[in-house]
């Protein structure tokens, strides 16, 4: 039983250190934050720190690495994958709720302090819709490198290319963030297909609560 508890424990130290240091930090920072701060507003803080800080990882990573580097790490990386991939779309769909919540008091609040917990909550949603598709990338390359042996290719690039970088993973899926479509990137196997489903669907409820959030705060700022 030991030994089938060290396993995952080993794996993520080896091939996701970066997640593991993350989410230290922001442990660490919820616990370290003064007392006076409320429980909200401390899980808030904390999420802003685990959140910007892998996105700092994943994209010094990105920018640096080679086709034989994407390889490796999605050879590594597979095991874990998916249950990331998961657990990124449902915190991130969490911190939509803690947002909501963050907001509610906000109503109550005046001067500095308004702006501090407006500043908060929107460092908050960027994070949150920016670590989304970052993930959802990462995921994308792995799909395309774990299959590349395969007939079908998992995403169809123009001018076929065949050693895409993390640069061509990220246009594709931040265009589907964004405009929720796949631009000239073609959609070459069912998995992929299941993946952009699911990242068009939690893009567009972030989206949908980026914008009523937006009316929302410009409301409160002007009433």
């Amino acid at each position: 039983m030991s030994l089938l508890l060290l396993h995952p424990v080993k794996h993520y130290l080896t091939a996701r250190p970066r997640l593991l240091i993350a989410v230290g930090a922001g442990i660490l920072a919820y616990f370290f934050l003064p007392a006076s701060f409320s429980t909200l507003m401390r899980l808030t803080i904390a999420w802003n720190v685990l959140a910007w800080l892998y996105l700092f990882f994943l994209w010094w990573l990105m920018m640096r690495a080679q086709e034989e580097d994407i390889r490796h790490i999605a050879r590594i990386q597979d095991e874990s994958a998916s249950t990331v991939l998961s657990l990124v779309s449902v915190t991130c769909l969490v911190s939509i709720l803690v947002i909501l919540l963050e907001l509610s008091t906000v109503k109550h609040l005046s001067g500095t302090s308004k702006v501090m917990h407006l500043v908060l909550t929107g460092t908050t949603l960027i994070g949150s819709w920016a670590l989304l598709p970052t993930a959802f990338a990462m995921h994308y390359a792995h799909l395309f490198y774990r299959t590349r042996a395969q007939p079908e290719l998992a995403l169809l690039f123009p001018n076929d290319l065949r050693k895409p970088r993390y640069w061509d993973f990220l246009y594709f899926s931040f265009t589907i963030g964004v405009a929720s479509q796949t631009a000239d990137v073609a959609i070459g196997s069912s998995d992929v297909r299941r993946i952009a489903l699911l990242q068009s669907v939690l893009s567009f409820i972030f989206n949908l609560v980026i914008l009523g959030l937006s009316i929302n705060v410009c409301a409160g700022l002007l009433s």
